[in-house]
């Protein structure tokens, strides 16, 4: 008889949401046994180290060269990668598009992919801000969200004032509060992004990601966990309400197997959690609906020295290592000020070093309607590059939508002619969908399993008593912000959820 493994704990996804999993439930349980399965392998030497920290010029050039544009769906280096190849085998590790797995993405064009271990953990600019208002699903318990926002926050290692401000990055928060300072609460008026980095007093500064979340996911040591990768879970194996363990295949060579665990968290992304649900057989009316992406308008101007009495000596430079001088943060504030703003501000600098200019990049975030008609539609009969069920993206903007990104083009105009000379035309723009890769909702949480919800507030899949979502996908809101922060609350839940349930199982 062939022996089957068997694990407690198998998480889908060895990203930011899987390893904040894996790091509770190893802290609730130092014998809980873990698995952890990716389809990507790693890149670099160790696996979950973000790119930025890598001791690899190669690889830290070409991907500060990418964050540098300020542009997320950049970041891949795959804006051109639209070619779908032969096999799965022949993409390296990195980020591709949908479209390069085979997917009918067209309506999203810019949605992307991580075909890597440690997921898009390895690549996000660690932006974290916080959300407010109606980007907030307590679910009626305001204590439980606070406390489990600090959580995020710690496990994140977020740092309120990272990168800036210099006396430039001052003056630009002064125009920000002239504007907006009066809209809002005092913790959410214009201010240092918080980052989640680790703060040196030289040189780069660090980035959260996977490997140091859960270091036991880049470093080893703990024989009570195993990390697989290269290998894609292409169904979950269901029986009675209950998921029983998983199929897995080896994509270098095509190998199948199974593994059994006790519980599953799928911590994929918006895109493949939905997916390997649907393989599953797992389809709940809601599956794949209310995909949801703010829309992301961009802007860069040049400062004009002389209105604002500085001289060249008076630019900042940049730490070294890192592309930026100032971080900022302009946080939505209600109706009264809709929009999530991202300044990321730069000195540009001849062959010597010394400066010649100073630009002020400006994203605005433009919250988009939370509609079921926005959605992932599933092929009962073809398959993508994965050899998963291929996605069919549905989305676009609603009247309400498409005001509400008129009014942010008009605001960002109005800002950036504030610091120096600007045309729309040709220093601004409307980014395609799928640009800011903060896709939300399409596993979303809700209190009723009532069509519109896949899953509890803590994640539990609904008429399944030991499956558990974590990610951006479980989001039920509608985000202007960076999603980072509050998908991590979720993978929170969906531990603390999964802790209890076996700390309840070992006590029979």
């Amino acid at each position: 008889m062939t022996h089957i493994p068997r694990t407690d704990v198998l998480v889908v996804g060895s990203g930011i949401m899987g390893s904040v999993v894996a790091r509770l439930l190893r802290e609730a349980d130092p014998a809980l046994r873990l698995t952890m399965v990716d389809g990507g392998a790693p890149i670099g030497d160790a696996p979950g180290l973000h790119l930025h920290d890598l001791d690899d010029p190669d690889l830290w050039s070409r991907y500060n060269e990418q964050v540098a544009t300020g542009i997320q769906g950049m970041y891949t280096g795959a804006e051109v990668v639209r070619e779908v190849p032969d096999h799965i085998r022949d993409l390296t590790p990195g980020m591709f598009h949908a479209l390069a797995f085979g997917e009918d993405a067209e309506a999203m064009p810019r949605a992307a992919l991580a075909w890597n271990a440690g997921g898009m953990g390895v690549h996000w600019t660690a932006a974290t801000p916080w959300p407010a208002g109606d980007e907030v699903f307590d679910f009626g318990d305001r204590g439980r969200w606070t406390a489990d926002l600090a959580t995020a926050r710690r496990l994140l290692a977020v740092t309120p004032a990272a990168i800036g401000p210099t006396e430039v990055g001052h003056l630009v928060l002064d125009v920000l509060r002239r504007r907006y300072g009066g809209i809002g609460p005092y913790d959410r008026v214009p201010q240092p992004m918080p980052m989640a980095v680790t703060a040196t007093t030289e040189g780069p500064l660090p980035r959260t990601a996977p490997g140091t979340i859960f270091p036991t996911l880049a470093g080893g040591g703990d024989p009570a966990f195993t990390l697989v990768t290269g290998t894609l879970v292409t169904s979950l194996i269901t029986e009675g309400g209950r998921v029983t363990g998983a199929h897995l295949r080896r994509v270098a060579d095509g190998h199948e197997s199974e593994l059994l665990a006790d519980t599953v968290i799928v911590c994929a992304d918006a895109l493949r959690t939905p997916q390997l649900l649907y393989a599953s057989g797992i389809r709940p009316r809601a599956l794949g609906t209310h995909l949801n992406e703010h829309a992301f308008i961009t802007a860069r101007v040049l400062l004009d020295l002389d209105r604002h009495g500085l001289d060249l000596a008076d630019l900042p430079l940049p730490r070294p290592g890192e592309f930026s001088t100032d971080s900022l943060w302009l946080p939505r504030n209600g109706p009264a000020q809709p929009f999530h703003g991202q300044i990321m501000n730069r000195t540009y600098v001849d062959e010597g070093g010394r400066p010649l200019a100073h630009s002020v990049g400006l994203s605005l975030y433009v919250p988009v309607e939370s509609r079921p008609e926005n959605r992932l539609v599933f092929s009962p009969t073809e398959t993508d590059l994965a050899g998963l069920p291929r996605i069919r993206v549905e989305f676009g903007y609603s009247a309400t939508d498409r005001a509400l990104i008129e009014r942010g083009l008009a605001e960002v105009r109005s800002l950036a002619e504030e610091f120096g000379p600007f045309d729309p035309e040709t220093e601004s723009a409307l980014l395609p969908p799928g640009s800011s890769l903060h896709l939300t909702g399409t596993v979303r949480a809700g209190e009723a399993d009532d069509g519109t919800t896949v899953c509890d507030p803590d994640g539990r899949v609904w008429g399944h008593d030991n499956l558990y979502l974590a990610g951006n996908g479980v989001v039920p809101t509608a985000m202007a912000a960076n999603v980072t922060l509050t998908g991590t609350v979720t993978a929170i839940r969906a531990a603390r959820a999964v802790a209890v349930r076996h700390s309840a199982l070992a006590a029979r």
